[in-house]
């Protein structure tokens, strides 16, 4: 992939207000912090007790610095292509808090094709939390990746099984869920042909079809763990979504094309008795108009007052019968999915890391955040910090220190300068006394 590709559609760039990351989550958080927040203990890790050795490694790491981690990831590399499968669950775990907590790409590219084939393996001939596991280590090896002929190798390789275990009705809802993660942060950071997003994000439809209306026009029945897997295929959709240009994208919409799902079929989710489905839904929507509007204002009107209609009743909703926390988010989410509707206005949130902060003004740009989020749990600070290539999908330009080392280095031209001409003028200046003295004498 093209390191300069622009990854959104709309401006986004650093700012100086001081609301931090972990700020975000509160009960009348939207649907990014919500989203983050219930994602970023599994993608630091997994259970408490991962946590926990991670808190001591990470306090080791600070002092010891780097061996320590790279024993352990190596351990954990050989241990993946293990006999015993809870020495293969145990391994994945590892190496997934490991490239969370660290950007190491030059360690990762020498392994990359050992990590791989223990990768596919897994997907391939696993079960359950072996293949959720080891899905979910894809996502952090691509960020990892610097290189676009790295990723291009990574899809052309795990492609097909992630494709293969998504649709397979067999897998467990969150092995394709984790599937369905991976193959979308594949293909937004590895692809950019649209003939081949299309189709994958056809598959996805499939998955998350689950969701529509039924026939006689009632709510889904699906369960909650199929509804979790729904949620990760359309949340996935969306986000490939992301790279289509927005032409593109209205003439898909406006020729009712087949690859494209309609408007109505996406608000009918909306009436998901399930809130991640619900809350993915209401962003989705929004998406599609983002990028329509860029193109054509007048784009789904038509569609407005009944779209309008719905997300005011969810923006509203107080059913007793919802979970307090779960009605805090949902109105919280869809008051800002209501005024995009209705204002043309995209909510703004500030991320501050270290010295520098980014802006996300788009709902494109949220969604893409947020999935990086997700990926990256507790680690999302150290890369938008350290790492090159994920600095260059949310455009936050060169690295802090870089620009840091920069002005020492001008600073210091500066002083040489300044030493130079203070010791040429003492020089004039005593040779002009040295005159004066004469004179006199």
């Amino acid at each position: 992939m093209p390191r300069n590709r622009n990854k959104k559609q709309a401006n986004g760039g650093n700012s100086h207000q001081h609301d931090s990351d972990d700020e975000l989550s509160n009960d009348n958080a939207s649907v990014y912090s919500y989203q983050s927040e219930q994602n970023g203990e599994s993608g630091s890790g997994g259970n408490k007790n991962n946590n926990n050795n991670n808190d001591g490694d990470g306090s080791g790491e600070e002092s010891g610095g780097f061996e320590k981690y790279e024993e352990k990831l190596l351990q954990a590399i050989e241990n993946a292509s293990d006999k015993s499968l809870q020495t293969r669950i145990n391994a994945f775990q590892a190496i997934n808090e490991v490239l969370v907590h660290h950007y190491i790409p030059d360690f990762i590219e020498d392994r990359k094709m050992t990590l791989m084939d223990a990768i596919e393996k897994s997907i391939k001939k696993g079960k359950g939390s072996e293949q959720a596991w080891a899905a979910r280590i894809i996502p952090l090896l691509v960020i990892q990746l610097e290189g676009a002929e790295d990723i291009n190798e990574l899809i052309k390789v795990l492609k097909p099984v992630l494709v293969a275990t998504a649709q397979d009705t067999a897998a467990s809802c969150d092995a394709r869920a984790k599937c369905c993660m991976a193959l979308g942060m594949l293909n937004f950071l590895g692809s950019d042909d649209v003939g081949d997003l299309l189709p994958l994000m056809k598959s996805f439809e499939g998955i998350f079809s689950g969701s529509y209306l039924k026939g006689d026009s009632s709510p889904s029945s699906a369960n909650a763990d199929a509804a979790a897997l729904h949620s990760a295929a359309l949340s996935a959709w969306a986000l490939l979504l992301t790279l289509i240009p927005s032409g593109d994208l209205v003439s898909l919409i406006n020729s009712n094309n087949v690859m494209v799902p309609s408007i109505k079929k996406l608000q009918g989710m909306l009436q998901s008795p399930h809130l991640d489905v619900r809350m993915a839904a209401g962003e989705t929507i929004a998406l599609i108009l983002e990028s329509g509007r860029s193109h054509d204002e007048d784009f789904l009107e038509d569609e407005l007052p009944e779209l309008i209609e719905a997300t005011q009743k969810l923006a509203t909703d107080a059913h007793k019968y919802r979970a307090k926390r779960d009605r805090k988010v949902q109105r919280a989410t869809f008051r800002d999915v209501l005024r995009y509707l209705e204002e043309d206005s995209p909510p703004e949130i500030q991320i501050k890391f270290g010295k520098e902060s980014l802006l996300l003004d788009t709902w494109s740009l949220h969604h893409q955040y947020i999935c990086l989020r997700n990926a990256l749990g507790f680690g999302m600070n150290v890369h938008l910090t350290e790492n090159a290539f994920l600095r260059d999908v949310l455009q936050l330009g060169v690295k802090m220190d870089e620009l840091e080392r920069g002005a020492k280095m001008a600073k210091a031209e500066k002083k040489f300068i300044n030493a130079a001409a203070f010791k040429a003028r003492t020089i004039t200046r005593g040779k002009n006394r040295d005159k004066r003295s004469a004179v006199i004498n």
